[in-house]
């Protein structure tokens, strides 16, 4: 039956494994439940319908990857794109967070256009190995950038853009008490030890003031302030078609870039570079942006905290279906899911990314033409924070070096049309 629902085969992983994973990529992306709220209601929208939907939006994308695609990916609304949402759309721009409802649902009818012509399966065949392997070393340090910045390890710097947080008390030492502690069990080969990681180091968090639990249970508010919102006037302007190109742009690179280092970390992409069930998964994150669109959220997205639970041994769909029940049960027991701090998952995310620098050897650093633009993928994830600029730079810069160096036979027109609308995205 697991095997017909989510693609389980007992010779790979066990119900356990993927139980434990499933629970621990929750907990990694469980900061969503109060950061998407807290973003798209600087917009006027009601933070309580807001925190229903996001739970939904959460679970049931999640849920429909494990029966559908039976693959261990967690969706959610995307950080970065809500940001884009709420300050730029609505903050900056001047229009109602309905208008910019509208150009999410628009944005998730064209990715699903996209999908069905197979157009975003040639793009990623079009990206060349070295860069695949690239991206997946690229977002280990993405991922652990964003723990040590949450968890206030590491902290703005007006003279330097960041240096070393207070490492001495409060949330900066314990997320350095939780990679230790988690460090250590992952070295005497403990299973589940990210999962407990996290659990062990809330526990700790409380003694220090770090973790606060106000509460356990909570009944869920009404969606009703945020559904069905969408407000079609002026969907016909320029500036509707700038904000549809800019999410479908970056949502469209982060989601290639996140399936990639994930699958790839899982051993799931084929020698022929080939990751079985692409259109799947991509058809998995268009209907859930428009339909999250709908529910009254922004664009919906494939998660990189996923690799936490592939590194726990996730590797079916009943990974992703575990996670999208803890989204569900979160809907009841918000306060208790909500307590756990940023400190207390940092842990994981740097431990997940240095796990994910491991295809970091498939790269020949001695042959300039590969590793250099490589390299510039890899830096600029993390620096730009941003997947999607990396994968571009990194790109272009193989396009130009190859192209410029002679050694043209290795470009095919799809990588020239790829970085023509790389370069083109960054002029304009």
């Amino acid at each position: 039956m697991l095997g017909k629902l989510f693609g389980f085969n007992p010779k790979e992983t066990t119900v356990k494994t993927e139980v434990m994973a499933g629970i621990t990529t929750f907990l990694t992306m469980a900061y969503i439940l109060a950061v998407n709220p807290s973003i798209l209601g600087e917009t006027g929208m009601d933070k309580g319908a807001l925190f229903t939907t996001t739970v939904l939006m959460s679970a049931l994308p999640t849920i429909f990857m494990a029966l559908y695609a039976k693959l261990p990916l967690a969706l959610a609304p995307g950080m970065g794109l809500n940001a884009f949402f709420a300050y730029t759309v609505v903050l900056i721009m001047g229009y109602s967070w309905q208008f910019a409802l509208t150009a999410v649902f628009l944005e998730g009818l064209v990715f699903i256009l996209l999908t069905v012509t197979n157009l975003r399966e040639k793009i990623v065949e079009v990206i060349p190995d070295s860069l695949k392997s690239a991206i997946s070393a690229g977002i280990g340090l993405y991922i652990a950038f964003i723990g040590l910045k949450n968890a206030g390890v590491i902290v703005d710097n007006e003279a330097t853009l960041v240096s070393l947080g207070n490492l001495t008390s409060g949330s900066g030492l314990l997320g350095l008490i939780g990679i230790a502690l988690t460090s250590i069990m992952l070295v005497k080969d403990i299973k589940g030890a990210l999962l407990i990681g996290i659990i062990a180091t809330t526990l700790i968090g409380i003694p220090m003031g770090v973790t606060e639990i106000s509460g356990v249970f909570s009944v869920p508010p009404s969606i009703e302030p945020i559904f069905m919102q969408l407000e079609w006037q002026g969907i016909f302007t320029k500036d509707m078609v700038i904000i549809v190109f800019t999410l479908l742009f970056v949502d469209l690179f982060d989601c290639i870039g996140t399936v990639i280092g994930v699958t790839n970390r899982a051993g799931m992409i084929k020698e022929d570079g080939k990751i079985p069930g692409l259109k799947k998964i991509f058809m998995v994150d268009s209907v859930s942006t428009a339909a999250g669109a709908v529910m009254g959220t922004s664009t919906v997205a494939v998660y990189v905290e996923s690799a936490a639970g592939v590194n726990e041994g996730g590797r079916s769909g009943f990974t992703s279906f575990v996670t999208g029940i803890c989204f569900l049960i979160s809907l009841f027991f918000a306060p208790f899911f909500l307590a756990i701090p940023a400190a207390a998952t940092a842990p994981v995310l740097v431990l997940v990314g240095l796990m994910m620098m491991s295809n970091i050897w498939k790269i020949d650093f001695f042959d300039y033409k590969e590793s250099i633009p490589a390299f510039i993928c890899i830096i600029f994830m993390p620096l730009a924070y941003s997947i999607s600029d990396g994968i571009m730079l990194g790109h272009l810069m193989y396009v130009i070096i190859n192209l410029l160096s002679g050694n043209r036979k290795v470009l095919s027109v799809g990588m020239y049309v790829l970085a023509a609308v790389f370069l083109l995205k960054f002029l304009l």
